[in-house]
C-alpha cells in the first residue's frame, strides 16, 4: 500500500464512500440493531450516493483517505466527528488513525457520539485520547444508546 493523502471528497468518490458505509453497517451495526429493512433495504450504495448528492453540506464535510484507492472516509463539522470509517478489508493499517489525526489537527477539543455497543470503536477512540463523558442519548429511532466521547488536547 503506497502512502495516501487525505483530501476533500468529490462526487466521483461517491460510489466508494457508499460502499464503505454499507459494508461497515452490515458487518458491525446490523448485528446490534438487527434491522433488515434498514441494513439491506435503505442502506445500499445507490441510496447512500443519492443522499450525498442531495445534501451539499454532507459532501462539504466529507474527506477521504486516498492512495489511488479510497480506503477510508471522515465526516466532521467543526469540532464534531460525525463519521469515521475504514473499509473493513483495509482496517488495522493505520488509516483510521490518520483520519482521526486529520480531524484533530489544530483543535483544542473534539467530540463524537459512539454507539454504546460498538466496543471496538470505543476502544479505538480511547486509545487515541478520547474519554467518555457519561452523557448518553438514544440513537434516533432506536432503543440503542450513543455515548459522548471527547478529546481534549493535553497541556504542554
Amino acid at each position: 500500500m503506497k502512502e495516501g493523502r487525505i483530501r476533500k471528497a468529490e462526487k466521483k468518490d461517491l460510489a466508494r464512500i457508499a460502499e464503505i458505509l454499507v459494508f461497515n453497517n452490515r458487518l458491525f451495526f446490523y448485528p446490534i440493531f438487527r434491522d433488515e429493512e434498514y441494513s439491506f433495504g435503505f442502506m445500499n450504495v445507490e441510496a447512500v450516493m443519492k443522499e450525498y448528492r442531495q445534501d451539499p453540506v454532507m459532501m462539504n464535510e466529507t474527506y477521504v483517505y486516498d492512495d489511488g484507492l479510497i480506503r477510508g472516509i471522515l465526516r466532521f463539522d467543526g469540532t464534531e466527528i460525525i463519521k469515521l470509517y475504514v473499509d473493513p478489508f483495509f482496517q488495522n493499517r493505520g488509516i483510521g488513525q490518520k483520519l482521526l489525526e486529520f480531524a484533530l489537527e489544530g483543535k483544542e477539543r473534539v467530540f463524537l457520539w459512539a454507539l454504546e455497543k460498538n466496543e471496538a470503536g470505543r476502544r479505538f477512540y480511547r486509545r487515541n485520547g478520547f474519554a467518555e463523558t457519561g452523557e448518553r442519548k438514544f440513537e434516533e429511532g432506536t432503543e440503542e444508546y450513543l455515548i459522548r466521547m471527547e478529546y481534549a488536547k493535553a497541556d504542554v
